[in-house]
């Protein structure tokens, strides 16, 4: 884990941003490509080139060991026809596969404002829930019928009561537009939908209703419903998911698959031309491509083009072990954070660690004031930062004072062991379902103590060499999310935490504890 570092990055002329990376500049070219990509939502096809202090002008970056914090770097775009020259497509690795080269980036692609190949991203939902939600574009006669009664309204208060056409093309409309985003909209999302509808036509607003649209959102509930009905019907995988029965329970609906960590594709329908037997055979493709050195890019387009395959399995809730076996190329971090803006369209890594960092100082602030016996415990593990450490260490600190703030304890989630303790440790990790270990060098300076750091999961190591504990939180998290796994019920309020407040995934509702902290992290 590098030292956070800040470049401005020059997307044109009169367009500048600065891209901050938490965990250091990567030590791959692809991997601030991908940073960029994610960061600054820059989708097309392009290249590097930095400013060479000997020259003082931009030349080619074709290392990023040429570049170093606040550097000054500029995007260069090129053609499409010249995406294939740069890097070698799937199809011409594996006889198999059909990808093309612009297959090769869903998680640039899901911070678009649609996908940019059709053909193999048209299941695959591009954007998070809008802070505004957009309301569409009605048909032409509804259209015409809300103009005079906008001008009517304007004219003199009067309200329109719409007729069961006109509300029925209003409804339809607003349900085609929710399903690009959410297949199972929250009250609350209902609600921001209603309020848009209103404030976009005020003279749809009720009367005798406290909010104005009330009545919306209640048919807008049950127009979802149905709309759901009608495309389960029609084999839309996300919904037909839900529609099965129990094994060995007659006419028992089936335990309810859907969203509930705020995920954008949950379960996405096989990419276009794609059926389960085609993907299994780029699934078996990844087996063996995953044996071969300097291989991430052509296993980054198998990963992508194999992403529904994978969920499909994922929300049938398989064993861990299993699913290592069928797919060992997902359990590495750069498949996890991958994985995760798959599911949830933004990056895992730079989003955790920036917005740890960012409350850094006021979580400090706000841990100094609790009091109790929960006091002492923040103080001695916030003791180590008297001394000089590292920033991974700071974080660490900060991670574990958060979860004892929340009333949890953080050796339900971070497992210590001493080098010289390895039979023990190992016998502890095959009982751990979830969870963090670290293996203590002893003799070591308390600062960096640590000779290895992994994730396990249901008594298997998921992921080793993590380095340190902030960088194997972040980790556990996009896991959770590519496993389809519950939070843990002794470390709820921290996955919590980590999804609403630093991710800012579903951070509307949040339970009390959580909600309290975050107002004093705002106010």
């Amino acid at each position: 884990m590098g030292t956070p570092a800040k470049l401005l990055v020059i997307l044109g002329d009169n367009n500048c941003e600065r891209l901050i990376m938490p965990t250091g500049i990567p030590d791959s070219l692809n991997d601030l490509k991908r940073e960029i990509q994610t960061q600054l939502g820059v989708h097309e096809n392009f290249r590097l080139q930095f400013k060479d202090p000997d020259f003082n002008d931009f030349v080619n970056l074709s290392s990023t060991a040429d570049i170093e914090d606040r550097a000054t770097l500029k995007v260069i775009q090129l053609p499409s026809s010249t995406s294939s020259s740069s890097a070698p497509s799937v199809s011409e690795v594996i006889e198999t596969s059909s990808i093309s080269s612009l297959d090769t980036d869903i998680i640039s692609s899901s911070h678009s404002s649609a996908p940019s190949t059709p053909e193999s991203l048209s299941s695959v939902r591009s954007q998070l829930w809008p802070n505004s939600f957009p309301i569409p574009q009605f048909s032409f006669d509804a259209e015409i019928q809300l103009q005079r009664a906008q001008l009517a309204y304007h004219t003199d208060g009067t309200v329109l009561n719409p007729n069961t056409k006109l509300k029925s093309d209003i409804l339809d409309a607003l349900a085609s537009e929710i399903i690009k985003y959410k297949a199972y909209p929250s009250s609350a999302d209902l609600d921001d939908v209603a309020a848009a509808l209103v404030r976009k036509f005020p003279c749809l607003k009720e009367k005798g209703s406290l909010s104005g649209y009330y009545g919306w959102k209640i048919s807008l509930r049950y127009k979802m419903a149905n709309y759901r009905t009608k495309l389960r019907n029609i084999g839309c995988s996300e919904l037909n998911i839900n529609s099965h029965k129990r094994k060995g329970s007659v006419g028992s609906p089936n335990q309810v698959k859907k969203p509930k960590k705020a995920e954008v594709n949950y379960c996405p329908d096989y990419p276009l031309g794609e059926t389960k037997e085609t993907l299994e055979q780029q699934r078996i493709a990844l087996l063996s491509e995953v044996t071969k050195r300097n291989n991430e890019q052509v296993i980054t387009v198998l990963m992508d083009k194999t992403f529904s395959y994978r969920r499909h399995e994922v929300v049938e809730e398989p064993f861990i072990a299993e699913f290592k076996n069928r797919w060992p190329a997902l359990f590495n971090e750069r498949e996890v954070c991958a994985e995760f803006s798959r599911i949830t369209t933004i990056p895992l890594m730079s989003k955790f660690m920036g917005q740890l960092d960012n409350f850094s100082t006021q979580l400090i602030s706000i841990f100094r004031k609790k009091g109790g016996a929960a006091a002492q415990k923040i103080n001695h593990i916030l003791s180590v930062m008297d001394q000089n450490v590292t920033i991974e260490k700071r974080r660490e600190c900060i991670l574990k004072a958060l979860i004892v703030y929340v009333n949890e304890e953080p050796s339900n989630l971070v497992k210590e062991y001493t080098d010289s303790e390895h039979v023990e440790a190992l016998n502890s990790m095959r009982n751990t379902t979830l969870g963090i270990y670290v293996v203590i060098s002893e003799g070591a300076d308390a600062t960096d103590p640590y000779q290895d750091v992994g994730i396990i999961i249901e008594g298997i190591t998921i992921l080793e060499n993590l380095k340190n504990v902030a960088n194997a939180c972040s980790m556990m998290l996009g896991l959770i999310y590519a496993l389809n796994l519950a939070y843990p019920q002794d470390l709820r309020y921290t996955f919590e935490t980590f999804q609403k407040i630093f991710m800012e995934l579903d951070a509307k509702k949040l339970s009390n504890k959580v909600q309290v902290l975050k107002n004093k992290l705002i106010f």
